[in-house]
């Protein structure tokens, strides 16, 4: 985990890593939302719907910006306070593996 403080941060710094999806994941997921959707929990319905196989919960993948901000850059003294805009462009899969990237933007220092 990185320990960045403000003063240590820059614009234009950035960071990735990379995550793979796997059935215990969606598994764990289901426990905490809720969400018996079927696109979700079974394949063939998926495939009936034109999709590859069970389409992994969003918000499964939005997760990941959490780990972003606390884990990655700037790490231990960082709280992610919201995400303005997110899309889910393209199905993911059990087993794909996410390439999660981040950069700052802008600093505030009145908020650090």
């Amino acid at each position: 985990m990185n320990e960045c403080k403000f003063s240590d941060l820059r614009k234009d710094d950035e960071t990735m890593f990379t995550v793979r999806i796997t059935k215990e994941m969606m598994e764990q997921f289901l426990a905490i939302s809720g969400d018996t959707n079927l696109l979700h929990r079974d394949s063939d319905y998926a495939r009936e719907r034109g999709f590859r196989d069970r389409v992994v919960y969003g918000f499964l993948t939005a997760t990941f910006y959490s780990t972003l901000v606390g884990v990655h850059l700037p790490g231990k003294y960082a709280l992610l306070q919201g995400a303005k805009k997110i899309n889910f462009l393209k199905p993911v899969f059990v087993d794909d593996e996410l390439r999660i990237c981040g950069k700052i933007s802008y600093l505030n220092e009145a908020f650090k």
